[in-house]
């Protein structure tokens, strides 16, 4: 007859295979990072701010001007993130990133995930490492509708995670 340690042990191992499997899905090719090592992962919440503007044809619709969000971890504010685009840190350190790289979000009301190559740097603190920059799990930001007066603003909530990666 088994014993009761032996049975428990293989249940738990046989109930725990479907969870590793899932545990960390793989992000679109267009946003990976690959070779590069997480520094610092947070999670936003904010708005995506846009301007009515006419575009190329002379008819105004919306156009994205920036974002505004808090930056947190483990339930406390960590830092920000606005136009630039800048994520600036309580300690001081910021970045400025440039899109590289862009995936669909979830949903048609999603902004989309975004791979941001970080292109200047100051202060000194936890960001000062980083090189990469991705957004996924997104949810909502996007703006629908007509717009009829140039220079209006109007602001979309959002929140997002962002995940500060280094080289090497």
């Amino acid at each position: 007859m088994p014993d009761f340690k032996d049975v428990t042990l293989a249940l738990l191992l046989v109930s725990a295979m479907p969870l590793a499997a899932h545990a960390e899905t793989p992000l679109p090719d267009a946003i990976a990072a690959p070779g590069e090592t997480t520094v610092l992962t947070v999670h936003a919440e904010g708005a995506q701010v846009y301007e009515c503007k006419a575009g190329p044809d002379g008819k105004l619709g919306w156009a994205f001007r920036e974002p505004i969000a808090t930056l947190m971890a483990d339930g406390k504010t960590v830092g920000r993130h606005f136009a630039g685009p800048n994520w600036e840190s309580v300690d001081g350190s910021a970045v400025v990133g440039k899109a590289s790289g862009n995936a669909p979000g979830a949903t048609a009301s999603d902004i989309p995930w975004l791979k941001l190559d970080v292109i200047s740097k100051r202060g000194s603190g936890i960001l000062t490492p980083v090189t990469t920059v991705q957004r996924i799990n997104t949810q909502g930001g996007k703006l629908d509708g007509a717009c009829d007066k140039a220079g209006t603003t109007k602001s979309a909530p959002y929140s997002a995670d962002y995940v500060f990666l280094r080289k090497g």
